[in-house]
């Protein structure tokens, strides 16, 4: 994935809509992931008000609390893109995408690799390439450019039979578990 566009809407001190921020925003890259990007667009932890200077809230990780939001893209490789080399060095590698993708790893199941659950509320869309949606009992559907997905605190994981990279657009929620 390549940079992407962000274009910021605020109010002035007069209350008139005004452009506050237009600039490009480059994915993270992680060994321990290779071919996967994520580009993380905007996001929040607390309850939203107008960021009117266009300044981004802070957020602290991956994955929004109850009322926090995420906007973000990742990209997806193929399933045969080559593993992490031999002799990574995993304590580094996992520093890592703790730096760049903060409490990502906490929600990752080591047992069954990819599988993942979160307390979140995520509105997905393919923008391109080709990705399967894998439950926890094994059930699959496949997604394609256009196609929508709205995961209601779901275990899964994705995969990508295809041979392109799949690029999805995520906005997720924090939520309350039922």
């Amino acid at each position: 994935m390549s940079a992407r566009r962000r274009v910021v809407t605020g109010h002035d001190a007069a209350g008139k809509s005004v452009f506050v921020s237009d600039e490009q925003l480059e994915p993270d890259t992680v060994e321990l992931f290779p071919g996967w990007a994520f580009l993380a667009v905007w996001g929040r932890d607390d309850t939203p008000t107008y960021p009117d200077d266009g300044s981004e809230p802070e957020w602290q990780s991956y994955f929004p609390g109850v009322g926090g939001i995420r906007l973000s893209f990742s990209t997806i490789p193929p399933e045969d893109t080559p593993p992490p080399p031999d002799d990574l060095d995993m304590q580094a590698a996992e520093a890592e995408v703790e730096r760049a993708l903060p409490g990502l790893m906490a929600h990752m199941e080591p047992d069954d690799p990819g599988m993942h659950t979160t307390d979140t509320i995520d509105l997905e869309v393919m923008i391109s390439g080709e990705v399967v949606l894998e439950l926890d009992d094994g059930a699959e559907t496949v997604l394609r450019p256009g196609d929508t997905i709205i995961q209601n605190g779901t275990r899964h994981r994705w995969r990508n039979r295809g041979s392109e990279p799949a690029v999805m657009a995520i906005f997720m929620l924090g939520a309350h578990r039922r």
